[in-house]
């Protein structure tokens, strides 16, 4: 288990690095946005390629930032009845979760878009619009991402296992106080 508990703390650092990038995109796109609208007004210049550029950071943020959500359980919950339960069937609830849906849609969203983006590398897909960018880099964040957060999923995993055998302590109660 300690093994395990390891190579969820690695997966655990390396979706908070992938965060650190996503969080310079959130910056880069709105200075690419501030930038495209200067120029758009000052010198009534523009192109598509400003445009993609952001749209294509955003899915970076997106999906660069997603394994590091579920991991510090920033993500939206269904407190329907979960505020309800005892410590331990909130760790069975989230083992549940994680097995039967989170694992399954990212193993599914890895396969089909690792195809769609080699073919696009392959073939150098342009955008059609005017001054559009290449295609591939954007198409890479869909399997690179979905496979972040499937690793973060598999660390979760892990960190619930140990908890429910009494290894390590985890925290269930998710609810942020307001400051």
């Amino acid at each position: 288990m300690n093994i395990l508990l390891q190579f969820a703390r690695q997966v655990d650092e390396l979706s908070r690095r992938a965060s650190v990038v996503a969080i310079w995109l959130v910056l880069i796109c709105a200075l690419v946005s501030a930038l495209n609208a200067l120029s758009r007004y000052i010198f009534d210049m523009s192109s598509n390629a400003w445009l993609e550029l952001q749209w294509y950071m955003f899915g970076g943020t997106v999906l660069l930032g997603a394994a590091h959500l579920l991991n510090t359980n920033g993500h939206i919950r269904v407190d329907l009845f979960y505020g309800r339960l005892s410590d331990r069937q909130r760790t069975w609830l989230d083992l549940f979760g994680l097995i039967a849906f989170l694992m399954p849609f990212c193993w599914f969203m890895v396969l089909y878009s690792w195809p769609w983006f080699l073919e696009s590398w392959q073939i150098g897909e342009i955008s059609a619009n005017a001054g559009g960018l290449i295609r591939w880099p954007v198409k890479l964040l869909l399997p690179l991402g979905f496979g972040l957060l499937m690793l973060q999923g598999v660390s979760e995993v892990i960190k619930r296992v140990a908890a429910l055998r009494g290894v390590i302590a985890l925290d269930t109660h998710y609810e942020r106080p307001l400051q």
